[in-house]
């Protein structure tokens, strides 16, 4: 998964610099080829990059809860 994800993100740094291009140069699809890079990115890569980063459940340690915040005003308090 990891290879893939490289992979599309190199893809989606080739498909913005050729669209930066041909803006530049003024081809007349220009705005479609920018377009659809940016679709490709958030509907293709930025989902399996979010799968990938959190299907282990990583981003528990991330989320506050009640239990977290009274811990932490508890360690202030000492401080």
């Amino acid at each position: 998964m990891k290879i893939l994800l490289k992979i599309l993100f190199a893809i989606f740094f080739i498909w913005i610099a050729m669209g930066i291009y041909f803006v530049n140069t003024t081809k007349e699809n220009a705005e479609v080829i920018m377009g659809l890079c940016i679709l490709y990115f958030s509907f293709i890569c930025m989902p399996l990059f979010i799968y990938y980063r959190y299907k282990d459940g990583k981003y528990k340690k991330y989320i506050l809860n009640d239990e977290k915040i009274r811990k932490a005003f508890k360690q202030q308090d000492k401080d």
